[in-house]
């Protein structure tokens, strides 16, 4: 299970760290140009706060461990990644993109399935 939860962990780190990326070097117009129509609601400064806290889990994710530097960062990184899905669904709800929530349901499950093992009995 330890070599599972590290699998789930690098795939959302890279999943979070592309988006994180995009939503720091792209215009809140720009992103809504490829598809994240959400982000025309939002300003520019709380879309690249979105994308600070994406890059941020995304690292928390798998360096912390890999370093054993503090690794109980692993498990709150995710549950950070839990709760911005969490909002990301409520956002795509009230805009009727209900497809979007599949998505991020997914990656909530992932990012909670890390949780529960890093805190739990599989902890570093």
């Amino acid at each position: 299970m330890n070599n599972v939860l590290w699998i789930i962990a690098v795939l959302l780190a890279v999943a979070f760290l592309v988006s994180g990326v995009l939503k720091l070097i792209r215009t809140p117009e720009q992103l809504a140009a490829s598809g994240l129509g959400w982000a025309t609601d939002f300003s520019p400064g709380m879309v690249k706060l979105i994308g600070a806290l994406e890059v941020l889990a995304a690292i928390g994710l798998v360096l912390p461990a890999l370093l054993d530097i503090a690794p109980v960062l692993v498990p709150l990184a995710a549950l950070g990644l839990v709760l911005i899905m969490i909002g990301a669904a409520i956002v795509h709800g009230r805009r009727k993109e209900y497809p979007m929530i599949a998505g991020n349901a997914v990656l909530l499950i992932l990012a909670a399935i890390v949780v529960w093992g890093r805190f739990g009995p599989y902890a570093f």
